[in-house]
């Protein structure tokens, strides 16, 4: 009787699973298919679809053939590990960061994993203080998808609970604790390698499957209690008679046999049990810069930067100590240093500088929701109070000159005479790569520094669709601007920042990414809407807001003063600093108006090399066009490229074009050796005796 029982208890949940999937399928397929139906009839879809599909958005050991211009430069040990993937498969390869080889000249600096738990903990402090109405609002719309979510975590968290605990041996041998952490590291490896995270709607499935199998399991229980009610009445004494010691004689006797293993070849053969974390059930990608580079075989070092003004900065390194030349790399706005490395060894602008012999240095703004700050309370009104001001006159400055300290240090070592063989000049060559934002910055930094005759240490500016002038974009990005000068001074003790406040929505964003791309109708909706938002712009959106610094621990917002500065550009026409009111900028500047720096481009003593592209309606061509007027008016030496790109094609696209350009123009600045040295000096003595 039990064992039919058992038969049509079996049978009756795998009928309810089955028709439970297939109806969340059909649900799915019906939102795809209305999604297809809404973007047939969308007009401008076939622009801005143009170009997005085949793109590589993780990290891979896998890629296309390697570029005409990286051929010569790539170094030996990635062109092994290149030709190594063509016949195995990623999971199986091994990685090391390689940052053993090199001896640190500075004190060890935190790795990301302390500076995840550091944030995750700051993070977690923060939302503590999150009682702002938007907040609550978001929560209670959002309640049932959040339920839904946890579901599976809770379910499998309290399934977990209930198993028995096993109990180590204390005289365990040391060989077999090493293989035990061996193993645990080459599972980590493969996790974030692999980059198996779920979606949405495959966490529904996750959550309806565990669901089901609860209830059964409490029905199947039930129905051997009715059956054999003398067993129950043992079971029960027992409980009553040896309290909590009775959990093993319910587990033994009513939940199926759980199987222990063994590790294989070990000195001990006790079995153990494996443990399923939280954050592994939760299943997305926190990936951060330091995995992309560190899974790729490149070595890795982490800088935390402080500015004058007390926000902790994270400068990320791919290092070359005894190299004579770097490359600094600065990103946009919502973006990190991710965005240089997100295309693995074969698209990535900062391996390829790195392969062609640059000491390679990633730049990290501050806005980061983990609020990163010396004054570990800092309140949010107070973290997210800057503009583009404190980007290109804080942030840039305290980054290269942290840069600039450690090259010269290094230099020093490696090179015990090269104080008198470069004299008072720099012993290295520093460029700077920078996008969007990031180019607003570096030209507020050189521009400011030349006035207050401080040096910049640059040597030459790369710059890929920059940012400062605004006045030439589409209507929605010009009622935007009516909309914040209008209501700025409402809106500015509100709403500080623009970001995602918790972990869940920040969660639910990355995991809707991933359902983005599983179902292509979708996104490819998404896609069209968001491009429409910006202008018809045809960037993969959609793809990048699936890249590993989109995730639940840490986020890049905007803060209200920069989106008001860039209102503030776009209405004045001109690229100048913030303007804070005619009081206070008498205070700051000692003008009622704020300075315009594109008068101040004469100052510029450095080479220029604007690149724009042909399809970005974000920043125009004819906006970068107004830079590269400007300069070549001032007589600065500046070059003006177009390419057929977007505006996020600079930094997330694989098509090699705009790197091969940026590694030729890199390539013009050559590190002064001793014989140019010498050179020169004799040049000089020849126009002494000539004069």
């Amino acid at each position: 009787m039990q064992r039919f029982v058992d038969n049509v208890l079996a049978v009756t949940k795998e009928s309810v699973k089955t028709f439970t999937f297939e109806s969340l399928n059909n649900i799915v397929r019906l939102i795809n298919g209305i999604s297809a139906i809404l973007l047939a009839f969308l007009p401008g879809k076939a622009t801005i679809l143009e170009g997005i599909h085949g793109w590589e958005l993780r990290p891979t050991f896998r890629g296309p053939r390697f570029p005409r211009w990286m051929e010569n430069g790539v170094s030996s040990f990635n062109q092994f590990v290149h030709e190594l993937s063509v016949d195995s498969d990623t999971s199986s390869v091994d990685y090391s960061s390689g940052e053993e080889d090199f001896d640190g000249i500075h004190p060890s600096t935190p790795s990301s994993q302390s500076s995840r738990v550091s944030r995750a903990s700051t993070s977690a402090n923060y939302e503590k203080h999150q009682t702002g109405w938007i907040t609550r609002i978001l929560c209670w719309i959002l309640f049932p998808a959040k339920f839904l979510l946890g579901l599976p975590f809770r379910l499998g968290h309290f399934s977990c609970s209930r198993l028995p605990k096993s109990h180590s041996t204390p005289n365990q041998p040391l060989r077999l604790r090493s293989i035990k952490r061996v193993h645990t590291l080459k599972d980590h490896i493969v996790h974030r390698a692999t980059d198996r995270r779920r979606g949405v709607i495959e966490d529904l499935h996750l959550a309806i499957e565990i669901f089901i199998e609860a209830v059964f399991d409490v029905v199947h229980k039930a129905a051997h209690c009715i059956l054999s009610p003398s067993k129950a009445f043992r079971i029960l004494q027992k409980w009553l008679s040896y309290g909590s010691s009775s959990t093993e004689g319910i587990h033994d006797d009513f939940s199926d046999t759980f199987m222990q293993t063994a590790t294989l070849g070990g000195n001990d053969p006790a079995v153990t049990e494996r443990k399923t974390t939280f954050h592994q059930s939760m299943n997305t990608d926190a990936r951060t810069c330091q995995d992309v580079i560190t899974e790729l075989g490149y070595p890795y070092e982490a800088i935390h930067v402080v500015t004058s003004d007390g926000y902790v900065l994270l400068l990320e390194r791919i290092p070359r100590r005894d190299s004579r030349k770097a490359v600094y790399l600065q990103h946009g706005i919502l973006d990190t240093s991710m965005g240089w490395v997100s295309n693995g060894v074969v698209g990535s602008p900062a391996f390829a500088a790195y392969d062609q012999g640059y000491d390679v240095f990633l730049g990290n703004f501050r806005g980061l929701v983990s609020r990163e700050h010396v004054d570990k309370n800092i309140s949010s009104r107070q973290y997210w109070r800057y503009s583009i001001n404190e980007h290109g006159t804080e942030d840039i400055p305290a980054l290269i000159e942290k840069i600039h300290e450690i090259k010269t240090s290094e230099l020093k070592l490696s090179h015990p005479d090269l104080e008198e063989e470069i004299g008072e000049d720099q012993p290295y060559k520093l460029c700077a790569i920078c996008h969007s934002l990031g180019g607003a910055g570096i030209l507020m930094y050189v521009v400011t520094r030349q006035i207050e005759e401080n040096p910049h240490r640059l040597s030459r500016l790369i710059l890929l669709s920059p940012a400062g002038f605004h006045d030439d974009s589409n209507l929605v990005f010009t009622m935007v601007e009516h909309v914040f000068l209008f209501l700025a001074p409402i809106l500015a003790p509100i709403v500080p920042g623009i970001y995602i406040p918790t972990r869940f929505f920040r969660m639910l964003l990355n995991k809707l990414a991933r359902d983005f791309n599983n179902y292509p109708a979708v996104g490819g909706l998404v896609q069209t809407l968001m491009s429409y938002v910006v202008g018809g712009d045809s960037s993969n959106w959609v793809g990048v807001l699936g890249l590993p610094h989109y995730n639940m621990n840490d986020m890049p917002g905007v803060s209200f003063r920069v989106a008001h500065h860039l209102a503030q550009m776009k209405r004045a026409g001109r690229f100048r600093l913030y303007d804070y009111g005619s009081a206070i900028n008498m205070e700051v500047y000692g003008s009622p108006e704020p300075l315009d720096l594109g008068e101040y481009y004469g100052l510029i003593d450095i080479p220029v090399d604007l690149v724009a592209g042909h399809k970005d309606k974000v920043i125009r061509p004819s906006m970068v066009r107004k830079h590269y007027k400007l300069m070549k008016d001032s007589g600065v030496e500046v070059s003006y490229n177009e390419f057929e790109y977007a505006h996020l094609d600079f930094t997330f696209s694989h098509r090699e074009e705009v790197l091969a350009y940026v590694m030729s123009r890199l390539l013009l600045v050559e590190p002064t050796s001793k014989e140019q040295l010498n050179e020169k000096a004799e040049r000089l003595k020849k126009r002494q005796v000539n004069s």
